[in-house]
């Protein structure tokens, strides 16, 4: 068994991550700003090593990689790297001692696609500065492990849900305040014809791929990954299944987008104009034949586990008394 450091590991993904390891034998070290607690509870809590570290403030200090390094760890797990140098700083500490680094990325490394669903041979095209940001890192980090040997394998999550977290919802933002709109049978206005996609994956799934991936190193280290659910879901059909989640009859109309967005405000319009406009939908095959990758959950089932989470905190309010028991 391997002695693993995550970086970030009492997050979502980290709340499913360090649990698994655990159970496989790895001595795992979580390493956070001690501020998050996790999701879920879990015997592993108590079962690993958790240094608390500000990664920002040790890395304007130059210190962060050299602390990491002194961690001995055999596998690193990046979860909260951001920026090149951010990861530079990191790998240059981590050269010829470690045996596999795994980064982070994200789907945002895309932006708008000329081919659904995209594969990772499809070159990056960000249009935003987070995507942007990962993509420089990907880059870097597949020319270090092909010219170096650094052992880097970089995963592109997409909409990470799951229970004690807040869905991207049918409109493409995460206010869960459509649900509650959707549990009462009011109207939901989506873009256009309603077509546009999103691609959620659980956040078990997103620790499954990483367990395999580390499992199946030879086949993982140089490489880049979509790491997401089998499917992609239409605004349209999401919005509708939602509904008769809920008891409900689709309530359904449409403007087009540029009208759409203009009654939005915040948040909710910057995360929705994001996701309509990049409509993402991805492919895992890659995943799936080299490392044996098969997601859990559908999108709907990720998606249906939070929103009864999100029911139960009361996050969201349905129209009854009886308004627990729905939702599925």
């Amino acid at each position: 068994m391997s002695r693993i450091v995550v970086i970030g590991g009492s997050g979502h993904v980290g709340s499913y991550l360090v649990p698994r390891l655990v159970e496989l034998r790895h001595e795992v070290v979580n390493v956070s700003r001690g501020t998050a607690v996790p999701y879920r509870p879990h015997f592993a809590w108590q079962a690993i090593e958790n240094i608390v570290i500000d990664r920002v403030a040790e890395e304007k200090a130059g210190r962060f990689g050299t602390m990491i390094a002194e961690l001995r760890p055999e596998i690193v797990i990046d979860m909260i790297s951001f920026d090149l140098p951010s990861a530079q700083q990191l790998v240059e500490a981590l050269r010829g001692k470690i045996e596999h680094y795994l980064f982070c990325s994200s789907i945002w490394v895309y932006g708008r696609f000329f081919a659904v669903p995209s594969i990772e041979a499809d070159p990056p095209n960000p249009i935003d500065t987070y995507g942007a940001n990962k993509a420089a890192i990907e880059a870097w980090l597949l020319r270090q492990a092909r010219l170096t040997g650094f052992p880097a394998t970089c995963f592109r999550p997409g909409h990470i849900v799951g229970e004690g977290w807040n869905p991207i919802n049918p409109i493409g933002n995460a206010n869960p305040a459509v649900f509650s709109l959707i549990a009462r049978g009011d109207e939901l206005v989506l873009p256009n014809l309603g077509l546009e996609t999103v691609h959620h994956v659980h956040a078990d799934d997103v620790a499954q791929w990483i367990i395999r991936a580390i499992e199946n190193r030879a086949a993982s280290i140089g490489e880049a990954f979509n790491t997401v659910s089998e499917q992609a879901v239409t605004l349209r059909g999401y919005a509708e299944t939602v509904y008769r989640w809920f008891g409900k009859e689709p309530r359904i109309a449409f403007k087009p987008f540029d009208e759409w967005i203009l009654d939005l405000e915040g948040d909710d319009a910057v995360g929705s104009r994001g996701h309509v406009i990049r409509s993402s939908c991805h492919s895992i095959e890659k995943s799936r034949q080299r490392l044996g990758y098969q997601p859990r959950y559908t999108s709907f089932e990720a998606i249906h586990e939070s929103v009864r989470a999100l029911i139960a905190a009361g996050k969201i309010v349905g129209p009854d008394d009886d308004f627990a028991s729905k939702g599925g």
